[in-house]
Protein backbone atom coordinates (compact mmCIF):
# COMPACT_ATOMS: atom_id res chain seq x y z
CA UNK A 1 0.00 0.00 0.00
CA UNK A 2 1.10 3.39 -0.72
CA UNK A 3 1.37 6.16 1.40
CA UNK A 4 2.11 9.79 1.58
CA UNK A 5 5.34 11.24 3.56
CA UNK A 6 5.57 14.62 4.23
CA UNK A 7 8.72 15.63 5.28
CA UNK A 8 9.06 17.26 8.49
CA UNK A 9 12.93 17.19 8.70
CA UNK A 10 14.12 20.54 9.78
CA UNK A 11 15.82 22.43 6.67
CA UNK A 12 18.89 24.90 7.59
CA UNK A 13 18.06 27.92 9.04
CA UNK A 14 17.19 30.59 6.50
CA UNK A 15 18.68 34.25 6.56
CA UNK A 16 14.89 35.58 7.87
CA UNK A 17 15.16 33.00 10.76
CA UNK A 18 18.89 33.19 12.21
CA UNK A 19 19.16 34.08 15.66
CA UNK A 20 22.36 35.65 16.76
CA UNK A 21 23.77 35.84 20.41
CA UNK A 22 23.16 39.66 20.04
CA UNK A 23 19.79 39.01 19.81
CA UNK A 24 20.18 35.92 22.28
CA UNK A 25 21.16 38.97 25.02
CA UNK A 26 18.38 41.61 24.18
CA UNK A 27 15.82 39.05 24.54
CA UNK A 28 17.31 38.99 28.22
CA UNK A 29 18.12 41.83 28.60
CA UNK A 30 13.98 42.59 27.84
CA UNK A 31 12.92 40.14 30.52
CA UNK A 32 15.30 41.35 33.23
CA UNK A 33 14.30 45.05 32.68
CA UNK A 34 10.49 43.65 32.73
CA UNK A 35 10.88 41.74 35.58
CA UNK A 36 12.13 44.37 37.75
CA UNK A 37 9.71 46.93 36.75
CA UNK A 38 7.06 44.32 38.28
CA UNK A 39 9.20 44.55 41.53
CA UNK A 40 9.10 48.22 41.49
CA UNK A 41 4.91 48.11 40.76
CA UNK A 42 4.45 45.41 43.48
CA UNK A 43 6.81 47.10 46.47
CA UNK A 44 4.65 50.49 45.63
CA UNK A 45 1.59 48.76 46.03
CA UNK A 46 3.15 47.37 49.29
CA UNK A 47 4.45 50.59 50.52
CA UNK A 48 0.98 52.51 50.44
CA UNK A 49 -0.55 49.50 51.73
CA UNK A 50 1.50 50.22 55.34
CA UNK A 51 2.05 53.63 54.87
CA UNK A 52 -1.66 54.74 53.98
CA UNK A 53 -1.21 58.66 54.93
CA UNK A 54 0.90 58.90 51.79
CA UNK A 55 -1.90 59.01 49.98
CA UNK A 56 -4.37 60.83 52.09
CA UNK A 57 -5.20 63.73 49.79
CA UNK A 58 -5.10 62.11 46.16
CA UNK A 59 -6.75 58.48 47.16
CA UNK A 60 -8.05 57.95 43.81
CA UNK A 61 -5.30 58.62 41.86
CA UNK A 62 -2.74 57.61 43.82
CA UNK A 63 -4.65 54.08 43.22
CA UNK A 64 -5.40 54.48 39.71
CA UNK A 65 -1.48 55.18 39.16
CA UNK A 66 0.25 52.61 41.55
CA UNK A 67 -2.30 49.58 40.06
CA UNK A 68 -2.32 50.52 36.54
CA UNK A 69 1.29 50.73 36.63
CA UNK A 70 1.16 46.98 38.18
CA UNK A 71 -0.73 46.30 35.06
CA UNK A 72 1.10 47.63 33.00
CA UNK A 73 4.03 46.18 34.20
CA UNK A 74 2.74 42.82 34.23
CA UNK A 75 1.37 42.94 30.43
CA UNK A 76 4.93 44.22 29.68
CA UNK A 77 6.48 41.27 31.09
CA UNK A 78 4.01 39.18 29.05
CA UNK A 79 5.20 40.38 26.01
CA UNK A 80 8.80 40.08 26.65
CA UNK A 81 8.67 36.37 27.38
CA UNK A 82 6.87 36.36 23.96
CA UNK A 83 10.12 38.04 22.56
CA UNK A 84 8.07 41.12 21.29
CA UNK A 85 9.69 43.68 23.17
CA UNK A 86 12.97 43.98 20.96
CA UNK A 87 11.97 46.92 18.25
CA UNK A 88 13.82 50.59 18.70
CA UNK A 89 9.51 51.99 18.72
CA UNK A 90 8.59 49.64 21.65
CA UNK A 91 11.93 50.22 23.63
CA UNK A 92 10.82 54.38 23.16
CA UNK A 93 7.54 53.69 23.71
CA UNK A 94 8.00 52.09 27.25
CA UNK A 95 10.45 54.10 28.41
CA UNK A 96 8.33 57.44 27.71
CA UNK A 97 5.42 55.46 29.63
CA UNK A 98 7.93 54.64 32.59
CA UNK A 99 8.92 58.22 33.06
CA UNK A 100 5.28 59.72 32.89
CA UNK A 101 3.98 56.95 35.62
CA UNK A 102 6.07 57.72 37.64
CA UNK A 103 5.56 61.20 37.62
CA UNK A 104 2.30 60.52 38.54
CA UNK A 105 3.26 57.99 40.91
CA UNK A 106 5.09 60.65 42.92
CA UNK A 107 2.78 63.76 42.30
CA UNK A 108 -0.20 61.01 44.29
CA UNK A 109 1.85 59.91 47.11
CA UNK A 110 3.18 63.14 48.59
CA UNK A 111 4.82 65.38 46.21
CA UNK A 112 8.65 66.35 46.40
CA UNK A 113 8.04 64.27 49.86
CA UNK A 114 7.18 60.63 48.20
CA UNK A 115 8.71 57.77 48.92
CA UNK A 116 9.21 57.20 45.65
CA UNK A 117 11.52 59.53 44.22
CA UNK A 118 13.93 56.52 44.05
CA UNK A 119 11.93 55.06 41.09
CA UNK A 120 12.89 57.63 38.68
CA UNK A 121 16.25 55.68 38.67
CA UNK A 122 14.56 52.77 36.99
CA UNK A 123 13.76 54.51 33.27
CA UNK A 124 17.54 56.23 34.12
CA UNK A 125 18.77 52.46 33.86
CA UNK A 126 16.98 51.04 31.18
CA UNK A 127 17.25 53.81 29.07
CA UNK A 128 21.49 53.18 29.85
CA UNK A 129 21.24 49.78 29.15
CA UNK A 130 19.16 50.27 25.90
CA UNK A 131 21.11 53.24 24.84
CA UNK A 132 23.84 54.00 26.97
CA UNK A 133 24.85 57.74 27.54
CA UNK A 134 22.89 59.17 25.02
CA UNK A 135 20.12 57.77 25.90
CA UNK A 136 20.75 58.00 30.04
CA UNK A 137 21.16 61.60 30.30
CA UNK A 138 18.36 62.86 28.60
CA UNK A 139 15.86 60.57 30.51
CA UNK A 140 17.70 61.51 33.59
CA UNK A 141 16.87 65.60 32.73
CA UNK A 142 13.35 64.80 32.27
CA UNK A 143 13.05 63.22 35.33
CA UNK A 144 14.97 65.88 37.08
CA UNK A 145 11.65 68.80 35.18
CA UNK A 146 9.13 66.39 36.03
CA UNK A 147 9.99 66.63 39.80
CA UNK A 148 10.66 70.23 39.66
CA UNK A 149 7.16 70.71 38.17
CA UNK A 150 6.23 68.48 41.31
CA UNK A 151 7.78 70.43 44.22
CA UNK A 152 6.33 73.78 42.39
CA UNK A 153 3.17 72.79 42.25
CA UNK A 154 1.05 74.27 44.67
CA UNK A 155 -1.78 71.24 45.10
CA UNK A 156 1.22 68.96 45.77
CA UNK A 157 3.23 71.43 48.49
CA UNK A 158 -0.04 72.64 50.35
CA UNK A 159 0.29 69.72 52.93
CA UNK A 160 3.71 70.93 54.25
CA UNK A 161 6.17 73.36 53.95
CA UNK A 162 8.12 73.60 50.54
CA UNK A 163 11.06 71.04 49.98
CA UNK A 164 14.79 72.79 50.73
CA UNK A 165 16.10 73.56 47.28
CA UNK A 166 19.24 72.00 48.35
CA UNK A 167 17.60 68.55 48.64
CA UNK A 168 16.27 69.37 45.55
CA UNK A 169 19.33 69.97 43.54
CA UNK A 170 21.05 66.89 45.79
CA UNK A 171 18.06 64.84 44.14
CA UNK A 172 18.59 66.15 40.94
CA UNK A 173 22.30 65.36 40.74
CA UNK A 174 21.74 61.85 42.02
CA UNK A 175 19.51 60.99 38.88
CA UNK A 176 22.36 63.19 36.37
CA UNK A 177 25.51 60.79 38.09
CA UNK A 178 23.44 57.88 38.43
CA UNK A 179 22.98 58.45 34.71
CA UNK A 180 26.24 59.06 33.65
CA UNK A 181 27.63 56.17 35.55
CA UNK A 182 24.98 53.39 34.11
CA UNK A 183 25.44 55.33 30.44
CA UNK A 184 29.20 54.76 30.42
CA UNK A 185 29.09 51.15 31.82
CA UNK A 186 26.59 50.13 29.46
CA UNK A 187 28.78 51.69 26.46
CA UNK A 188 31.77 50.31 28.22
CA UNK A 189 30.34 46.77 28.10
CA UNK A 190 28.39 47.28 24.33
CA UNK A 191 32.08 48.02 23.22
CA UNK A 192 33.75 45.01 25.03
CA UNK A 193 30.97 43.00 23.39
CA UNK A 194 30.85 44.21 19.77
CA UNK A 195 34.71 43.34 20.03
CA UNK A 196 34.33 39.76 21.51
CA UNK A 197 31.69 39.23 18.48
CA UNK A 198 34.57 40.36 16.56
CA UNK A 199 37.32 38.14 17.71
CA UNK A 200 34.98 35.10 17.72
CA UNK A 201 34.20 35.84 14.00
CA UNK A 202 37.40 35.81 12.95
CA UNK A 203 38.58 32.49 15.16
CA UNK A 204 35.76 31.17 13.01
CA UNK A 205 36.65 32.19 10.15
CA UNK A 206 40.27 31.01 10.85
CA UNK A 207 38.88 27.43 12.14
CA UNK A 208 36.70 27.12 8.99
CA UNK A 209 39.62 28.23 6.50
CA UNK A 210 41.44 25.56 8.35
CA UNK A 211 39.05 23.27 8.15
CA UNK A 212 38.61 23.73 4.39
CA UNK A 213 42.29 23.10 4.02
CA UNK A 214 42.42 20.03 5.34
CA UNK A 215 39.50 18.58 3.98
CA UNK A 216 41.27 19.71 0.49
CA UNK A 217 44.19 18.02 0.93
CA UNK A 218 42.50 15.01 1.78
CA UNK A 219 40.20 15.18 -1.29
CA UNK A 220 43.34 15.84 -3.57
CA UNK A 221 44.73 13.05 -1.93
CA UNK A 222 41.72 10.94 -2.83
CA UNK A 223 38.65 11.94 -4.91
CA UNK A 224 40.40 14.54 -7.17
CA UNK A 225 43.48 12.01 -8.21
CA UNK A 226 41.01 9.55 -8.87
CA UNK A 227 38.63 12.02 -10.96
CA UNK A 228 42.61 12.82 -12.92
CA UNK A 229 42.98 9.31 -13.25
CA UNK A 230 39.49 8.88 -14.70
CA UNK A 231 39.58 11.37 -17.35
CA UNK A 232 43.46 9.94 -18.53
CA UNK A 233 41.52 7.14 -18.85
CA UNK A 234 38.61 8.22 -20.65
CA UNK A 235 41.27 10.37 -22.69
CA UNK A 236 43.35 6.64 -23.64
CA UNK A 237 39.64 5.04 -24.41
CA UNK A 238 38.96 7.34 -26.97
CA UNK A 239 42.18 7.35 -28.61
CA UNK A 240 41.77 3.80 -29.47
CA UNK A 241 37.91 4.57 -30.40
CA UNK A 242 38.18 4.53 -34.52
CA UNK A 243 37.56 7.89 -36.15
CA UNK A 244 34.46 6.71 -37.58
CA UNK A 245 32.64 6.66 -34.12
CA UNK A 246 32.26 10.18 -34.14
CA UNK A 247 28.93 10.21 -31.85
CA UNK A 248 31.18 7.88 -29.24
CA UNK A 249 34.01 10.23 -29.31
CA UNK A 250 32.05 12.85 -28.77
CA UNK A 251 30.50 11.55 -25.92
CA UNK A 252 33.44 10.35 -24.49
CA UNK A 253 34.87 14.01 -24.65
CA UNK A 254 31.95 15.51 -22.86
CA UNK A 255 32.45 13.24 -19.87
CA UNK A 256 36.39 14.25 -19.59
CA UNK A 257 35.02 17.90 -19.50
CA UNK A 258 32.35 17.45 -17.01
CA UNK A 259 34.61 15.53 -15.25
CA UNK A 260 36.97 18.46 -15.55
CA UNK A 261 34.59 21.08 -14.40
CA UNK A 262 33.24 18.98 -11.45
CA UNK A 263 37.26 19.01 -10.15
CA UNK A 264 37.10 23.00 -10.61
CA UNK A 265 33.66 23.23 -9.02
CA UNK A 266 35.18 21.16 -5.50
CA UNK A 267 38.52 23.48 -5.84
CA UNK A 268 36.41 26.57 -6.24
CA UNK A 269 34.30 25.31 -3.48
CA UNK A 270 37.19 24.11 -0.68
CA UNK A 271 38.94 27.73 -1.54
CA UNK A 272 36.33 29.65 -0.12
CA UNK A 273 34.05 30.50 -3.66
CA UNK A 274 30.52 29.41 -4.58
CA UNK A 275 29.55 26.83 -7.27
CA UNK A 276 28.78 27.49 -10.55
CA UNK A 277 25.53 28.88 -10.88
CA UNK A 278 22.51 28.08 -12.92
CA UNK A 279 21.85 30.82 -15.67
CA UNK A 280 18.68 32.22 -14.69
CA UNK A 281 15.63 31.44 -17.14
CA UNK A 282 17.29 28.04 -18.26
CA UNK A 283 15.85 25.91 -15.82
CA UNK A 284 13.81 23.59 -18.24
CA UNK A 285 15.66 23.85 -20.93
CA UNK A 286 19.12 21.99 -18.69
CA UNK A 287 15.97 19.97 -17.32
CA UNK A 288 15.42 18.97 -21.11
CA UNK A 289 19.55 17.85 -21.55
CA UNK A 290 19.13 15.89 -18.48
CA UNK A 291 16.54 14.13 -20.63
CA UNK A 292 18.00 13.59 -23.41
CA UNK A 293 21.25 12.04 -21.89
CA UNK A 294 19.82 9.91 -20.13
CA UNK A 295 16.71 8.84 -23.03
CA UNK A 296 20.04 8.03 -25.24
CA UNK A 297 22.88 6.80 -22.79
CA UNK A 298 20.37 4.96 -20.48
CA UNK A 299 17.71 4.50 -22.16
CA UNK A 300 15.53 5.91 -19.85
CA UNK A 301 11.74 7.78 -21.19
CA UNK A 302 11.60 10.78 -19.64
CA UNK A 303 8.65 12.81 -20.56
CA UNK A 304 9.25 16.31 -19.12
CA UNK A 305 6.13 18.69 -19.20
CA UNK A 306 6.35 22.53 -18.29
CA UNK A 307 2.85 24.96 -17.95
CA UNK A 308 4.08 27.50 -19.03
CA UNK A 309 7.07 26.37 -21.25
CA UNK A 310 8.99 29.57 -20.21
CA UNK A 311 8.58 29.70 -16.00
CA UNK A 312 9.27 33.03 -14.57
CA UNK A 313 11.65 32.07 -11.42
CA UNK A 314 13.37 33.92 -9.09
CA UNK A 315 17.37 32.37 -9.72
CA UNK A 316 17.34 30.60 -6.22
CA UNK A 317 14.06 28.80 -6.99
CA UNK A 318 15.41 27.76 -10.62
CA UNK A 319 18.90 26.48 -8.74
CA UNK A 320 17.07 24.69 -6.05
CA UNK A 321 14.41 23.16 -8.26
CA UNK A 322 17.28 22.24 -11.05
CA UNK A 323 19.38 20.64 -8.22
CA UNK A 324 15.97 18.48 -6.90
CA UNK A 325 14.95 17.41 -9.83
CA UNK A 326 18.32 16.43 -10.70
CA UNK A 327 18.89 14.45 -7.52
CA UNK A 328 15.47 12.55 -8.33
CA UNK A 329 16.74 11.16 -12.01
CA UNK A 330 20.02 10.25 -10.14
CA UNK A 331 17.87 7.72 -7.46
CA UNK A 332 15.85 6.20 -10.28
CA UNK A 333 19.06 5.40 -12.06
CA UNK A 334 21.07 3.91 -8.54
CA UNK A 335 17.69 2.67 -6.96
CA UNK A 336 14.49 2.30 -8.48
CA UNK A 337 15.01 0.70 -11.87
CA UNK A 338 12.54 2.33 -13.60
CA UNK A 339 12.08 2.16 -17.51
CA UNK A 340 9.77 5.40 -17.38
CA UNK A 341 9.77 9.25 -15.81
CA UNK A 342 6.84 11.95 -15.72
CA UNK A 343 7.96 15.27 -14.72
CA UNK A 344 5.42 17.68 -14.51
CA UNK A 345 6.48 21.77 -13.58
CA UNK A 346 3.43 24.00 -13.22
CA UNK A 347 3.52 27.86 -12.46
CA UNK A 348 0.37 29.22 -11.50
CA UNK A 349 -1.13 31.99 -9.02
CA UNK A 350 1.86 32.59 -7.78
CA UNK A 351 3.06 29.22 -6.91
CA UNK A 352 5.44 26.74 -8.98
CA UNK A 353 4.18 22.63 -8.31
CA UNK A 354 6.02 19.76 -9.59
CA UNK A 355 5.90 16.26 -9.93
CA UNK A 356 7.93 13.60 -10.44
CA UNK A 357 6.55 10.04 -11.18
CA UNK A 358 8.72 6.78 -11.71
CA UNK A 359 7.73 3.28 -12.10
CA UNK A 360 10.29 1.83 -10.55
CA UNK A 361 10.18 -0.81 -7.28
CA UNK A 362 9.84 1.59 -5.08
CA UNK A 363 10.40 1.80 -0.89
CA UNK A 364 9.22 1.89 2.22
CA UNK A 365 9.11 5.53 3.19
CA UNK A 366 9.26 4.74 6.36
CA UNK A 367 12.90 3.10 6.34
CA UNK A 368 13.83 5.68 3.88
CA UNK A 369 12.60 8.40 6.27
CA UNK A 370 15.40 7.38 8.53
CA UNK A 371 18.66 6.81 6.18
CA UNK A 372 17.57 8.71 2.79
CA UNK A 373 19.91 11.21 2.43
CA UNK A 374 18.77 11.87 -1.02
CA UNK A 375 15.56 12.51 -0.24
CA UNK A 376 16.33 14.80 3.02
CA UNK A 377 18.93 17.11 0.76
CA UNK A 378 15.85 17.53 -1.42
CA UNK A 379 13.11 18.24 1.21
CA UNK A 380 15.94 20.64 2.68
CA UNK A 381 16.55 22.71 -0.65
CA UNK A 382 12.68 22.84 -1.28
CA UNK A 383 12.05 23.73 2.66
CA UNK A 384 14.99 26.40 1.92
CA UNK A 385 12.88 28.34 -0.28
CA UNK A 386 9.76 28.25 1.98
CA UNK A 387 7.85 25.30 0.10
CA UNK A 388 6.57 21.79 0.79
CA UNK A 389 8.35 18.58 0.23
CA UNK A 390 6.03 15.00 0.04
CA UNK A 391 7.09 11.43 -0.95
CA UNK A 392 4.24 8.74 -1.75
CA UNK A 393 6.20 5.31 -2.31
CA UNK A 394 5.63 1.45 -1.18
CA UNK A 395 7.81 -1.75 -2.52
CA UNK A 396 6.66 -2.76 -6.23
CA UNK A 397 4.53 0.19 -6.58
CA UNK A 398 6.94 3.23 -8.44
CA UNK A 399 7.67 6.61 -6.46
CA UNK A 400 5.82 9.65 -6.30
CA UNK A 401 7.55 12.99 -5.84
CA UNK A 402 5.87 16.31 -5.11
CA UNK A 403 6.37 19.63 -4.36
CA UNK A 404 5.39 22.90 -4.23
CA UNK A 405 7.54 26.48 -3.93
CA UNK A 406 6.46 29.84 -3.99
CA UNK A 407 7.23 30.99 -7.58
CA UNK A 408 8.80 34.41 -6.69
CA UNK A 409 8.86 35.80 -10.48
CA UNK A 410 12.30 37.58 -12.02
CA UNK A 411 12.48 40.89 -13.47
Amino acid sequence: MRKWLRWTDKPAMTAVEKFTLEDDWLLHRERAVAWLRVGFAVVGVIVIQLNPERVARFPLLSFFSLSSFLLYSIAVLYLAKKNKLTAPPIDILTNSLDVVWIAVIVFSTGGTRTPFFFYYSFPVITASIRWGIKGSLPVALVGVVLYGIVRLTLAAESMDSPLGIDTLLVRSLYLIVLAGIFGYVSEFERRQNHQLRMLSKTAIQAATLQERRRIMFELHDGILQSLATLILRLEGCRARIPDAEKNLIDEMRSLEDLTRDSMKEIRQFLAGGTTKPLITGTLVEKLREEARFLRDGMGLDVILESEPEDLKLSAETEREVYYVVREALTNVIRHSHASKVDIHLTQKNGQLAGSFIDNGVGFSTAAQHDNGVGLAAMAQRVKKIGGEFFVKSSPGSGTKITFFVPATQTN
